[in-house]
């Protein structure tokens, strides 16, 4: 059983909108190295994640958006390179997300994240 969890553009706002705590949204193509590496270290990992965000009660959610299959989403958030993250927290679009893919290194760029103020969503 994988821990991301695949939505399209006809499930996208839907799920996110009810979503509670923290939403890792990436994007992924089919070809892209970078990106089965995220994807497998999220699915690998997600205990780690889920642990270091569950000690303030925070959820943890990882979504993966396949750009081949959603180009309307890609369009939407400008998506330029793969993988590209993105942040939603209780929700609402929070912001770009950037970090090597290192579960510490991710976990401190959405904390730090989260100390500014959200964004307007693409």
């Amino acid at each position: 059983m994988s821990f991301v969890k695949e939505l399209d553009e006809f499930i996208f706002f839907e799920t996110l909108a009810d979503s509670e705590g923290i939403a890792l949204v990436f994007f992924t193509g089919p070809h892209c190295a970078s990106c089965h590496h995220l994807k497998n270290l999220l699915n690998t990992e997600h205990v780690q994640f889920t642990e270091y965000f569950g000690q303030s009660s925070i959820q943890f959610n990882a979504y993966e958006i396949k750009a081949d299959k959603a180009a309307a989403l890609v369009n939407e958030f400008g998506v330029f390179h793969l993988p590209s993250m993105y942040i939603y927290n209780n929700g609402e679009f929070h912001c770009e997300l950037q970090a090597e893919a290192v579960p510490m290194k991710i976990m401190n760029a959405i904390e730090l994240a989260l100390t500014q103020p959200a964004q307007e969503e693409p």
